[in-house]
């Protein structure tokens, strides 16, 4: 293993699973810490009381530390033209399984910036970690969660955001690489992508920020997290490596692809959620992403739209319009349960 001081707190191995909101669940955080590394619940796509649940059922599956991840977007506003136009643009899609656009999109995630209810909940758990994605939260909301004694993560996908995440007093950068499946935590994306790679992410960050550095993006066994704990990361957080887990609530299409040469082909696409992700290619990017198509109407009212098209196709057995989420080296995902995987990773780092 690296020579690199390991800093989470209570943490054994600098193994972190992604918190994949959609696909995480109790008992993958709860297999993932009880194994000795760090345990993840995504809970953006669900409420207050959802994301009360899975951390109470999580709670009652490990007393070992486990990670809460909340959505940070800042909201977009909704456009009934945007709107209408897009699903003016779905319609044939939805016309081929014989299903009805919906009426209007509706914002179906909340973000956690303005979220009293969710603030109060986690202060009232007190899961060990919190962590951010999207961007952050006001100082009084992360004042108050360390006040709490919660330790806090933020990812960034940039120098810029990273010095951003030094300033908020946050306890750990995680290094999100352009590899990386699922959504791109970019803060501002109207003003781009710099599309940074992991290593390159992860030299920079601890080249110049006090903080330490988990990589995320493209890792998916011990050689992978023995190159990053190298270029000076204290940890590596990892997604699609643990999405074949048994305990994931990943579905059997989704983990078809991901054992299948489907998963050597990935691609960022905003056409799925309104905001950038990456995810094994599929109809929902290559008969959305055509020339002349209509803006997104941004998110999380595009995934609203998705969700709709997703499940016409899925009811008539067509699951080409999935988000199946997946990084760019998804071909290596290994199919075992949790607690295997950790003990193998921690094997490969011997």
């Amino acid at each position: 293993m690296a020579d690199n001081t390991f800093l989470l707190p209570g943490i054994q191995y600098p193994i972190i699973q992604a918190p994949m909101a959609g696909v995480s669940t109790p008992a993958l955080a709860a297999a993932v810490s009880n194994a000795g590394a760090l345990g993840s619940l995504g809970v953006a796509a669900v409420d207050t009381a959802g994301a009360r649940q899975m951390i109470e059922q999580t709670l009652a599956l490990t007393h070992k530390p486990f990670n809460v991840n909340v959505f940070c977007h800042r909201r977009t506003s909704q456009n009934p033209q945007k709107e209408q136009a897009w699903l003016a643009y779905l319609k044939p899609l939805f016309d081929e399984f014989g299903a009805t656009p919906p009426a209007q999109l509706n914002e179906i995630y909340d973000t956690f910036v303005d979220n009293r209810p969710m603030l109060d909940m986690l202060l009232a758990l007190k899961p060990a970690f919190v962590s951010f994605h999207f961007g952050l939260p006001s100082t009084d909301y992360i004042q108050a969660l360390k006040t709490a004694g919660i330790t806090l993560l933020a990812s960034a996908t940039t120098l810029e955001e990273a010095r951003q995440i030094e300033a908020a007093g946050i306890d750990f950068i995680v290094a999100q690489g352009y590899e990386a499946g699922g959504h791109r935590g970019v803060f501002e994306p109207e003003q781009g992508d710099a599309c940074m790679g992991t290593l390159s992410l992860v030299r920079l960050l601890v080249k110049n920020c006090r903080l330490p550095v988990i990589a995320a993006g493209g890792i998916m066994d011990g050689s992978g997290i023995k190159a990053v704990l190298k270029l000076g990361a204290c940890a590596a957080q990892m997604g699609t490596a643990f999405v074949l887990c048994p305990e994931s609530s990943a579905n059997a299409a989704y983990r078809a692809n991901l054992k299948s040469g489907r998963a050597l082909h990935t691609a960022v696409t905003t056409v799925i959620s309104g905001r950038a992700a990456r995810g094994i290619v599929n109809r929902m990017m290559t008969d959305l992403e055509s020339a002349g198509a209509p803006p997104t109407p941004g998110y999380p009212m595009t995934y609203d739209a998705g969700k709709a098209l997703i499940a016409a196709a899925n009811a008539r057995g067509n699951f080409e319009f999935a988000a199946q989420w997946a990084g760019q080296a998804a071909y290596l995902a290994r199919e075992m349960p949790a607690a295997h995987l950790v003990a193998t990773l921690v094997e490969e780092l011997k």
